[in-house]
């Protein structure tokens, strides 16, 4: 199968597309698969690592401001599918799928265009401007949030399928996942914390006082804090300031390598509200406090949390809330009740969707037929 990925400017956006073409090159070997990008995204950084060559469009987002920029923007906008259409056309893909961030608009309209299979997926409960405005021209529309439809128009075109994920999720159970660690029988409980690949300094700030005021004084609870590497100077003076080098119990690095393992370890996990962390969390069936990121469109975040924090999945704090003990509280009562924990955990998983990577897969397959049965 030749197939062409497009998505860009998050890890949000490229870890999707990441996940659908190891599938479909686990599924089907001998695939050929290329990433559409920009120049400047991370797109290329991730794809680089996981081995898959990618090509570039030119293509900026709209600034919600007046600006000057929104000009060039909507130039590139009109002239850029014209510009992905030779991409297209050189490299003959049986399907062309997107995930997500301005680059998929110009892709799929010159393939829809020149009558490719198409298909577009969304992380998020709140669809990003280009999935909206992709609608007329995909041939499926496939979501990870059901509450994503309502926002949407071509409902027949749209199917929920989860987020497709990458790496060892599931393949680790509770107990071995502790024993991998070290922890288990040395701590009741484990507390895992992240920002993000980059750092968060609010969640960094909180988490480090969490530790200082409760963790320190706990020896029963191990606390496990991600900074980020943008963060991780500041961090790590914050961390040395609250006497927390000699806490045995209250660690700090920069980026976690072993996600799956750690995830599935911990009790109560502190994050953000991005869709990979909320899927990660729905499968594994796991309690958690999300702290979701202000800036960023849409505010999607956010609404990922209120869907989660709607239904019982979730404690939802926003940054502007985060004032001395809050999320102290929240994290201690957690730890206190197991059920609590237990029926979050079950609420949460009413978001996953069983074999996410596998349904996708037979749907690229029934793209791709349809179009070889014309």
């Amino acid at each position: 199968m030749r197939v062409i990925m497009t998505g860009g400017g998050t890890g949000g956006h490229v870890n999707p597309a990441l996940a659908i073409a190891n599938t479909i090159a686990e599924n089907e070997p001998g695939s050929e698969i290329l990433f559409v990008g920009t120049e400047h995204g991370i797109e290329n950084k991730l794809t680089a690592a996981a081995g898959y060559p990618i090509r570039h469009v030119k293509i900026a987002g709209f600034k919600r401001s007046l600006s000057l920029k929104n000009i060039k923007a909507a130039y590139l906008a009109f002239v850029s599918p014209m510009k992905a259409k030779k991409i297209v056309r050189d490299f003959k893909p049986d399907i062309v799928i997107g995930t997500g961030g301005y680059v998929c608009w110009p892709v799929l309209v010159a393939a829809s265009k020149m009558g490719i299979p198409t298909a577009v997926h969304e992380s998020n409960a709140f669809p990003g401007v280009a999935v909206r405005k992709l609608q007329p021209y995909v041939d499926a529309i496939w979501l990870n949030f059901a509450e994503s439809e309502k926002y949407l128009t071509a409902k027949d075109k749209i199917l929920r399928v989860g987020n497709p994920l990458r790496g060892a999720f599931g393949t680790v159970e509770r107990d071995e996942a502790r024993k991998k660690l070290g922890i288990e029988g040395k701590y009741e409980h484990f507390v895992l914390s992240f920002g993000g690949s980059l750092g968060a300094e609010k969640v960094n700030e909180a988490c480090l006082a969490f530790m200082r005021d409760y963790v320190k004084n706990h020896p029963e609870v191990y606390h496990l804090h991600a900074c980020g590497s943008i963060e991780l100077e500041e961090a790590t003076k914050m961390y040395r300031e609250y006497g927390l080098e000699d806490c045995e119990n209250a660690k700090l690095v920069e980026y976690i390598y072993d996600m799956p393992v750690q995830m599935e370890a911990a009790d109560v996990i502190i994050s953000r509200a991005g869709a990979m962390t909320v899927s990660e969390l729905a499968m594994r069936k796991k309690a958690s406090v999300m702290i979701p990121s202000p800036n960023v469109t849409d505010n999607h975040q956010y609404k990922n949390a209120k869907a989660l924090y709607d239904r019982g999945a979730t404690v939802l704090i926003e940054e502007k809330e985060l004032s001395d003990g809050v999320l102290e509280g929240a994290v201690a009562s957690l730890l206190s009740d197991s059920e609590k924990r237990k029926e979050m955990g079950e609420a949460v998983y009413s978001f996953s969707c069983a074999d996410a990577n596998k349904v996708i897969y037979e749907e690229v397959k029934k793209l791709v037929a349809s179009r070889r049965a014309k």
